[in-house]
């Protein structure tokens, strides 16, 4: 799919009804953007509730949890 939008005159974009239907995305959904090269990745930014039991199943060996890392440089 390769749809276009103009950047108006109060730096708004429109984007094209195709690409809103197919990601099912709503009004008033927030987005972030990552700069990646000359452009940016327009991302979704999920509701806690999307979120549950995302790492369910996840090998947990190896983890490293913040209590074992130091509070301070001074401490490396």
């Amino acid at each position: 799919m390769s749809l276009t939008a103009t950047l108006s005159s109060k730096f708004h974009i429109a984007i094209p009804k195709a690409v809103r239907e197919e990601r099912q995305w709503r009004a008033g959904q927030e987005f972030v953007f990552v700069p990646k090269g000359e452009g940016v990745l327009l991302i979704p930014v999920l509701e806690l509730k999307h979120l549950a039991g995302i790492a369910r199943g996840a090998d947990k060996s190896g983890y490293r949890d913040r209590t074992g890392l130091p509070r301070r440089a001074s401490d490396l």
